[in-house]
């Protein structure tokens, strides 16, 4: 089972490494450059590589495309726009060989309750005083966001990934790219507030769960929640639905 593990581990680094790669390749060339895609045929091969281990691990049933590399045009004799479906077909492959490996480790779950337990450590030491608005919950969990290495629009989007319910749409505050993790921050003024908030949540657990795995919902109480435990017993399931109380 070790072994297993640590072959696991090993092939999130290669598809990790993979991802890098290709980010950086298109990072340097200038936007304007229409052949800045022309490597796609050794992301391909990389990728193919990769692919390959992960299917004994990973087991039949697990969807992994296999490129047939003899089929696959040289950039000689490929256009611009075939090099780039070429280029965002092996990344998008990547992305997901790596999500299921990761599935397969448990690590997406982990560090979901890792990132949970960080702010509910750290989101009262930075704000200093106490909030009027729920923007400035949001601005201080994107400071530690910050601190914590993450980069805006790689690791983590703030009011995108909107959710289509019936006739409308709702956004959550952040998402995690990597966690397919939705953070919803709430601002409890008022014993009447903080009923509202529950309202808010059950409504938002049913939009956001048709479009991400994990739901963190960030409540941040001005003593109007008495009790953290009776407030969080039929919201946070300790798994993919969880609920934070941080009070100033």
């Amino acid at each position: 089972m070790e072994n297993n593990e640590n072959k696991i581990k090993e092939l999130i680094g290669f598809t990790e490494a993979i991802l890098d790669s290709m980010r950086n390749s298109t990072a340097s060339a200038k936007s304007d450059d229409v052949w800045r895609y022309s490597s796609y045929k050794e992301f391909m091969r990389k990728y193919n590589q990769v692919a390959k281990q992960a299917i004994d691990i990973l087991g039949t049933a697990a969807i992994v495309d296999i490129y047939d590399m003899d089929k696959i045009p040289s950039n000689g004799d490929t256009i611009a726009i075939t090099q780039k479906h070429y280029f965002d077909s092996a990344y998008a492959n990547t992305s997901v060989l790596k999500s299921m490996l990761e599935n397969k480790l448990g690590i997406k779950d982990n560090e979901a309750k890792n990132l949970t337990y960080f702010l509910q450590s750290n989101l009262r030491k930075v704000i200093f005083k106490k909030p009027e608005k729920e923007v400035e919950v949001q601005n201080a969990i994107e400071q530690l966001f910050i601190g914590k290495g993450l980069n805006k629009g790689v690791d983590y989007g703030r009011e995108t990934g909107r959710v289509e319910v019936s006739i409308k749409q709702v956004i959550p505050d952040f998402v995690l790219y990597k966690l397919n993790l939705a953070i919803e921050v709430k601002l409890s003024k008022s014993k009447t507030k903080s009923k509202t908030i529950v309202d808010e949540i059950n409504s938002d657990i049913q939009a956001y769960g048709k479009e991400y795995r994990n739901i963190l919902f960030v409540v941040y109480d001005l003593e109007s929640i008495r009790d953290e435990d009776e407030y969080k017993k039929d919201i946070d399931n300790g798994e993919n639905v969880r609920l934070i109380v941080v009070k100033h």
